[in-house]
This record gives structure tokens, sequence and C-alpha cells, in this order.
């Protein structure tokens, strides 16, 4: 790679411009390999990008997407994910799905895994942490003492690693929503006033990288794929497939679960159960 450098007539903080075909270049990379679709986000990549560009060296975007297209840095191509996604969520984040959840998914898999007392979800784009370190403690308020008995742990996949190593840390500044005795019995407070996730709920929860346009192909199928705000980045033909793949990987009778501000076609071979709730 080049040595770092700034660009003779730009101002060191302003901008990069990019031209129609770099754009193009980049955006069909990131949209095929990725599912994610930035055609309409110029600024979005020249605001975030730039200033990166030029500290690893790059006098402008059409060098870097060069670079970027002919070796497929592994690093490279982890600065660009962890620039260009956006890892917002939070604890409680859309209660009533939560509480939907809670009521009567959770019941109704503990009825049919009595004898082998696993459950199988899948937090699928887990940003931060928050979601499936929140599922985890429903399942442990539902079963309380019996907690022990089964194996509840979560998959919770996404590809930035800069999210992932957020989320193993588990530290986090709470809403006013998470319940009092949540506080007490799922986290520790520190000294700068965030909280620490408990060891225990941390244990519930196996992080990994993985990328939503690779095939499926985890060791065991779903009782529950929650994949929130994550399928808004997609075209619609991209998203059917996803979609496909993840009813593949959920078992009979099981659930998806999408945010409140997405919407699947009537090409889903899901049922709706509820608003951004549907069953195999």
């Amino acid at each position: 790679m080049n040595n770092v450098t700034s660009s003779d007539n730009q101002l060191p903080f302003a901008p990069m411009t990019i031209s129609d075909n770099d754009f193009l270049r980049l955006t069909n990379f990131i949209r095929s390999t990725y599912g994610i679709d930035l055609s309409r986000k110029r600024q979005l990549i020249t605001g975030r990008l730039s200033t990166t560009i030029r500290q690893h060296g790059y006098k402008d975007f059409s060098e870097f997407i060069d670079h970027l297209l002919k070796y497929k840095d592994e690093d490279e191509i982890t600065l660009l994910l962890n620039k260009l996604t956006t890892n917002y969520t939070f604890f409680m984040r859309e209660k009533e799905h939560l509480d939907y959840f809670c009521n009567q998914i959770i019941p109704e898999l503990i009825r049919r895994h009595q004898k082998d007392k696993t459950l199988s979800i899948w937090s699928a784009g887990c940003s931060t942490g928050e979601e499936p370190y929140n599922l985890s403690m429903f399942l442990f308020d539902y079963l309380g003492a019996h907690a022990r008995e089964w194996d509840t742990r979560i998959l919770a996949t996404d590809i930035s690693d800069r999210a992932l190593t957020s989320a193993k840390r588990g530290i986090y500044e709470l809403p006013e929503s998470i319940p009092p005795d949540w506080k007490k019995k799922y986290f520790t407070k520190n000294v700068d006033g965030t909280y620490t996730v408990s060891q225990k709920v941390r244990d519930n929860v196996i992080f990994q990288r993985f990328n939503l346009m690779d095939p499926i192909r985890f060791r065991r199928k779903f009782d529950v794929i929650f994949c929130r705000n994550v399928m808004i980045y997609f075209d619609q033909p991209t998203k059917d497939a996803l979609v496909q793949r993840f009813y593949d990987a959920t078992l009979p009778g099981g659930f998806f679960l999408i945010s409140y501000s997405e919407n699947l076609s009537s090409k889903t071979p899901y049922r709706r159960l509820a608003p951004a709730t549907f069953q195999k």
C-alpha cells in the first residue's frame, strides 16, 4: 500500500469527489457481495470514506477501488463495511415485538422442546449485541430456576467486525426502558455509569461474523430467526432471495421476525402471524 499522503489541492477534511464510473464500480461490488444497496448513497460514501482513504495513502477513490477490486484485501473490506454500515440498535427496541416473543413464542417453543430442552435462535444482523442479549434475558426470566436445564444459546451474526467486537465486550449505556430488576440481575454497573452484561448472559450468546449473502449452512435449523432493520438496505430481488434462504433454514413451525419498518413481498413462503412476525 502507498505511504500516507494528502491531496495537494484539497483541504485535509474536505470530502473527495468520486466519478460516476468509480461510484458504480464500488456500489456494484458492495451489492453483489454483501447485498447492501448504496446506489442512492453517494454523499454517505464520500463523507464516510474520504478521510480514511487519504489516511491509508490513496490519492483518490479510483486508486482505492482499483486496489480493492483487484486484491479484495480482507482488512480493507472490513474497513469499508465498518465505515458504511450503520450499527444502530438499543435494548428493548420495538418492545411490542419483544412482548410477542416473550408471551407467545417462548411458551410455544418450551412446549415443543420439553424432551430435548434445546432452543435454536438466530439474531441475524445483531449489530452491537443488544438484541441477542435482550432475547437471552427474556428466556432466563421465563425459565427461571429451570434455565440451567436448557440450552438456550443464541447465534448472533453480523458482517461488521467493529460491531461484533463491541458486542462481545457487552458494555452499554442503558435506556430507561430497561426494567429495574434487570439492571440488578443481568448487569454490573461500572464507575463511569455504563453497565456490563453479566457473564451468564454473555455466555448465552455465540457471536460470529457472517455475510447474509452466503449460503446458510449452520449445523442446526432454527426455531426463531430475528432479522430486524437489516433488509432495509437490500433491493427487492436480494431481499426475496434472502428470505427464501431464511425459510429453508427455519424448522417447520418456526418463526421469522423482521422490523416494523419492513415488509415481505407477496412471494414470501412464510405465513403472517402478526405485524412483522411470520411462521413456517
